[in-house]
């Protein structure tokens, strides 16, 4: 005679399988809320006059106007037009000082400039300061043109983003990549970031105020962000993506296995 699968078994099985499939799909308010120990009662703190520093490799557009048209000129390298198409239409863009490995850029009539270690407000000071011998008036205009962070792991449009502007948050680069996945570990994103001849490795928790503090905040050129998986990430990779599934099949069963003995009975 066979023996009949008794009730009080099925309904611990069915607790077990419950809380295994609660452990392995949900998250708490601490692992995913941005900002939490934030006192919205505190006085807002200035934003930083910030800009980050020129390092080699960097390409730099610099314009010098005044009103003295001509004798501006020497100073201004010429645009290049680019053909968009077969029809000969094209796009002008002005030509780039690129910063060598010794941190020097070329500028007609002034020389050779150090740049690298100087931020643009400091650059741009420097280059009116020596402009002063030829021009009364001289306006200088700075600008990066190939400043780019690259944003990668648990983000929606991982990629490599290129800035329009010198200043640009982590939040801001986050935001440009769709915003972390809700299985990203938001107490764990990594920053790597060159600094002279070196790389740094940079922890930042976004879930704290703290993140407002930090030397990471504002980002600079070529700064990778790495935003880390969470655990239920890790070992569904390790386990298999198809462990959710197995569970609900192995309670489906479970559930057809008590029908079957409450009519048998």
């Amino acid at each position: 005679m066979k023996k009949k699968i008794k009730l009080p078994f099925l309904k611990k099985s069915f607790l077990i399988i419950g809380l295994a499939i609660l452990t392995y799909s949900c998250g708490s308010r601490q692992d995913i809320v941005y900002f939490q120990d934030v006192d919205l009662a505190a006085i807002s703190k200035p934003i930083e006059n910030y800009s980050p520093i020129i390092k080699p490799d960097d390409a730099l557009t610099i314009t010098v106007s005044s009103l003295d048209v001509q004798g501006v000129r020497p100073f201004n390298l010429s645009s290049v037009t680019y053909n968009d198409n077969e029809g000969g239409m094209g796009r002008s863009v002005l030509q780039s000082y690129l910063v060598d490995s010794n941190g020097n850029i070329d500028f007609p009539v002034l020389g050779t400039l150090k740049l690298a270690g100087l931020n643009r407000i400091q650059a741009t000071a420097m280059i009116k300061d020596m402009l002063k011998e030829y021009l009364t008036d001289a306006i200088v205009i700075i600008r990066n043109v190939n400043f780019k962070v690259s944003v990668l792991g648990e983000v929606r449009n991982p990629g490599v983003y290129t800035i329009q502007n010198d200043r640009i948050t982590i939040l801001e680069a986050l935001a440009m990549a769709g915003d972390l996945n809700i299985q990203a570990e938001r107490h764990n994103v990594l920053v790597v970031r060159e600094e002279g001849n070196k790389k740094t490795y940079n922890r930042i928790n976004l879930t704290s105020e703290e993140i407002f503090n930090s030397p990471m905040y504002y980002l600079t050129q070529n700064d990778v962000i790495y935003v880390t998986p969470n655990n239920s990430v890790v070992r569904g990779s390790t386990i298999g993506r198809s462990t959710g599934t197995t569970l609900t099949a192995i309670s489906i069963l479970l559930t057809a296995a008590a029908i079957v003995v409450s009519i048998t009975k």
